[in-house]
């Protein structure tokens, strides 16, 4: 790890996250740290799965708008990804996700990364489909 001064922050209080995996061995890059890549695949699934709960049926990553690595993640660090929907439009659902570690040296609360994702709802054969309105 670096020797560099952490903020840390507290988990969202009142919501649950959409994902909690923690950080592997198998996932780093060359100099140890957790691989970019992996944290982006993770916070795809989490804004899917709250995408899908909109779309009330499947949906496919359209968009990856934005994503700012803030902080590294480390190899046993608890990640957990916290999703919010921003738009719905006919067929789209953006949704912003942060993630945050709890650091498996001491527990304590580090946000990571913030992304700006946007799904399409798709039928059975994988065409766009509107989203249902509430």
């Amino acid at each position: 790890m670096n020797n560099l001064k952490e903020e840390y922050c507290e988990l969202p209080s009142g919501k649950q996250p959409a994902l909690r995996v923690a950080a592997m061995p198998k996932d780093t890059n060359f100099k140890g740290d957790i691989f970019g890549g992996w944290i982006l695949g993770q916070i795809d699934i989490a804004g899917s799965i709250d995408a899908m709960r909109i779309a009330q049926s499947r949906v496919a990553t359209v968009a990856v708008k934005e994503v700012v690595f803030k902080k590294p993640v480390y190899v046993g660090d608890l990640v957990s990804c916290y999703a919010e929907c921003v738009a719905i439009g006919t067929t789209s659902i953006t949704m912003d996700i942060t993630v945050y570690a709890e650091r498996v040296n001491n527990g304590r609360c580090v946000k990571v990364t913030e992304a700006k994702m946007v799904y399409v709802a798709v039928d059975e054969q994988g065409h766009p489909r509107p989203v249902p309105k509430k």
